[in-house]
């Protein structure tokens, strides 16, 4: 298992070329006072959950997610509702994504239409779209809305998961998703990036403090007010 866990990681540390790219993008949100909008649906939630009010991660992140598509509140109505077209753009038209931020769309399929639609309406709004997707499950998948994410991304991080997510036994997967670890493994891969980028350019990102630490708390409360107006999610 951790073989096969390791060759995916590795794949994703091939990427150089394109996490430096997804990085410049980022930085340049955050040295304009942007927001990084962040969306997902399925257990791709869990990958917005991770960007968001997370330690070490990034404060002017701002979630984007439809409660129909939460699996929690309705695991088969979960799957239907990222399916119907259309509610990937509503929820676009209803955010407040503006010139000057940037949109990243965790979709390990990249096929059905809420997130195929979200990259879609966020590049007609002229804001730049990372995928955080799989190419090759996205080959493999059905398609459910006659394009893929990464079609509609300006710079595209490739997971590698395999068709169907699992990868265990490696003869005949049938257990071991992998979809969770390789995507949280890209964004914390972004997040080195960005913070060696930022370095080098003198910028000071907006990192969040855990709260289980003496001090996190106060530490929080000057980037709550910074971005609180913009992501209403963290005083809600």
């Amino acid at each position: 298992m951790r073989e096969l866990m390791r060759k995916l990681l590795d794949a994703i540390d091939s990427q150089r070329e394109e996490l430096t790219r997804a990085a410049e993008l980022v930085l340049d949100v955050i040295d304009g006072d942007g927001i990084v909008h962040v969306a997902g649906a399925g257990h791709s939630l869990a990958m917005v959950c991770e960007t968001f009010y997370r330690a070490g991660g990034l404060a002017a992140v701002r979630p984007l997610w439809d409660p129909e598509v939460i699996p929690l509140s309705g695991a088969l109505r979960s799957s239907a509702a990222e399916r119907v077209p259309g509610r990937g753009r509503a929820l676009v038209e209803k955010a407040d994504i503006r010139d000057g931020d940037v949109v990243v769309v965790f979709s390990t399929s990249g096929r059905n239409p809420y997130p195929v639609e979200i990259a879609q309406a966020s590049l007609e709004k002229g804001v730049p779209v990372v995928a955080i997707t799989s190419t090759t499950a996205s080959a493999g998948a059905t398609d459910r809305s006659g394009t893929r994410l990464a079609d509609h991304a300006t710079v595209v991080l490739d997971t590698h998961v395999p068709p169907g997510d699992v990868v265990y036994p490696a003869a005949s997967p049938r257990t071991c998703a992998s979809s969770t670890v390789a995507a949280a493994y890209t964004w914390a891969s972004l997040l080195a990036e960005l913070d060696d980028l930022a370095s080098r350019r003198g910028v000071e990102l907006p990192l969040w403090t855990s709260a289980n630490v003496p001090g996190g708390d106060e530490r929080n409360v000057e980037l709550v007010a910074r971005y609180a107006d913009r992501v209403p999610e963290l005083s809600a």
